[in-house]
C-alpha cells in the first residue's frame, strides 16, 4: 500500500452550486493529501456543456476560497479556467481516446432515447437494443457506448490494498460518447486524470460503480497509469431522513450557507453537523 502520492484532485462539476457533500469529498481529498504528500489540483469537469453556468464556475473558486480548502494545480479564477483549463481544451486528447476504443471494436453507435432504454428496462441498464445493429460511428443521433462484459472481474487499489470486484450489471455498456459528439465523463475522467498524473483519488461512495467502470476502461486503453491509481471511497453526508443531499437540494448549498450565518467558523460548524467531515 503507498503511504505517499504525488497528486491527487478536487473534480466538481459546474452544474449547479456546491452544496455540503462537495465540501465533505474536497475535505476529504484535503486531509489525505496533507497526510500523503500529494498536491492537489482544481479540475472543473465541464463537458455537461447544456448545464454548465458561468455563476456555477465562480461558485466553486468562491466555495473552496471562503472555507480555505487548499490546491495547487489548476484556475485560480473564472478567466482562467475558460483560457486554459476548461475541458474544451482537451478535446483531441478525449477524440484519440474514442477512435482508439472504436478501431479495435470496444465500442459500438447507438441511437436508443432515454425514454426507450427505461421502456425496455425498469432500472435504467441498458438492455443492448443496438449492441449488434453495427450501426456506422456517424450515425445520426447516435452516441456511442462501451461494450462491456458483465461477468467481468475488476481489481481496484485501496488504501487497504487491491480489492477485487464483479463489474457493476447495471451500468453495462455505459455512454461513453453523447449524442452532442461530446466525451461522457466516464472516458473524460479517466483520461483526464492519465493527462494530469493523478494516482490519488478521493469520491464518495456512490461513485464506486463509476470507478469501476472506468478501470474496466482503462484496461482496454492500456492505460496502466490509471489502472495503478489508488481509489478512497468516503461515506456520503445525509439529511435528517437519511437521504442523500443533492444539488437540487438548496437549503444544503454552501452559497446558502454563507448567507444565513455569514463567518467560514459557523459555515464549518454546521457543515459539521450533517456527517463525518474530516478537519483539513
Amino acid at each position: 500500500m503507498h503511504t505517499t502520492f504525488g497528486k491527487t484532485r478536487i473534480a466538481p462539476t459546474p452544474s449547479g452550486y456546491l452544496h455540503i457533500g462537495n465540501v465533505l469529498s474536497f475535505a476529504t481529498t484535503a486531509a489525505l493529501a496533507g497526510r500523503t504528500g500529494a498536491k492537489i489540483l482544481l479540475r472543473i469537469d465541464d463537458m455537461d456543456r447544456d448545464r454548465v453556468e458561468r455563476e456555477y464556475v465562480q461558485d466553486i473558486f468562491d466555495t473552496l476560497n471562503f472555507l480555505e480548502i487548499p490546491w495547487h494545480e489548476g484556475p485560480r479564477n473564472y478567466e482562467e479556467f475558460e483560457q486554459e483549463y476548461s475541458q474544451v481544451h482537451r478535446l483531441p486528447l478525449y477524440s484519440a481516446a474514442l477512435q482508439q476504443l472504436w478501431e479495435v471494436g470496444h465500442v459500438f453507435a447507438c441511437t436508443c432515447s432515454r425514454a426507450q432504454v427505461l421502456s425496455h428496462s425498469k432500472d435504467g441498464s441498458y438492455p443492448g437494443t443496438c449492441r449488434h445493429k453495427g450501426l456506422p460511428p456517424d450515425t445520426k443521433d447516435a452516441c456511442w457506448r462501451l461494450r462491456t462484459d458483465v461477468n467481468a472481474v475488476v481489481h481496484m487499489r485501496t488504501l487497504q490494498g487491491i480489492e477485487e470486484h464483479p463489474f457493476p450489471t447495471l451500468m453495462a455498456d455505459p455512454v461513453i460518447r453523447k449524442k452532442d459528439g461530446y466525451p461522457a465523463y466516464q472516458l473524460s475522467s479517466v483520461v483526464d486524470d492519465m493527462h494530469y498524473g493523478v494516482d490519488l483519488v478521493v469520491r464518495g461512495m456512490d461513485l464506486r460503480p463509476s470507478t469501476l467502470v472506468q478501470l474496466y476502461l482503462a484496461k482496454l486503453l492500456r492505460a496502466g497509469s490509471f489502472l495503478d491509481t489508488t481509489f478512497h471511497h468516503h461515506g456520503l453526508v445525509s439529511g435528517a431522513d437519511g437521504m442523500k443531499l443533492s444539488k437540487s437540494a438548496g437549503a444544503t448549498s454552501v452559497r446558502y450557507l454563507r448567507e444565513q450565518y455569514g463567518t467560514r467558523e459557523e459555515v464549518w460548524r454546521v457543515i459539521r453537523q450533517c456527517g463525518n467531515v474530516i478537519t483539513i
